[in-house]
């Protein structure tokens, strides 16, 4: 009996007619559209990270040569949105943090970032102090996203807050310039 049961399998696996190929085609097709779509996530999520690293950049540098220009939380919020190019719903999504750091005691500072949760009622801004000259200050922004597909692969994978969003930090250290 188990010698029939295995002639009819090498004769199964030897004939050539289609049918194998479909069951090797049936098994890996979803594995390699699984590694599809996850690429395609990942390609966005780095585009996104790209995006707000660029606008952070950008406004750090224009903040830290215009020391004593007085500027508040919206328009340093208004700044980066501008200079990242694509970021969607920033202005609902991205909150910003800047603290100052004391270079001795680097990790005394909240390590857990700022971010804004669609699905509840907003906090006040956490932490925000433009500094003086010769001041090492931190700027963090954290901004929300939707995952293109939420339901599989990397989509699924990351964390999500109550409104289905996912959070990307980007910070920048930096001294405020001397007149």
């Amino acid at each position: 009996m188990i010698h029939k049961t295995i002639k009819a399998w090498r004769r199964f696996r030897g004939d050539e007619n289609g049918s194998v190929m479909l069951i090797e085609f049936a098994i890996l097709s979803p594995l390699l559209f699984g590694c599809l779509i996850m690429s395609v996530e990942m390609s966005f999520y780095a585009m996104r990270h790209m995006f707000l690293d660029r606008g952070l950049d950008m406004t750090v540098r224009y903040i830290r040569l215009n020391t004593n220009t007085d500027m508040s939380h919206q328009t340093i919020k208004n700044m980066i949105c501008e200079t990242a190019g694509y970021l969607q719903d920033c202005d609902e999504t991205l909150r910003l943090e800047m603290i100052r750091v004391e270079p001795r005691n680097f990790a005394s500072f909240d390590q857990s970032p700022d971010c804004v949760d669609t699905s509840i009622d907003p906090k006040p801004v956490r932490g925000w102090s433009l500094g003086v000259e010769h001041q090492l200050m931190m700027l963090r922004a954290c901004v929300q996203f939707k995952p293109f597909f939420p339901t599989t692969g990397l989509g699924y994978a990351l964390e999500k807050d109550g409104a289905g969003r996912v959070s990307m930090v980007s910070s920048a250290a930096f001294v405020q310039e001397p007149n």
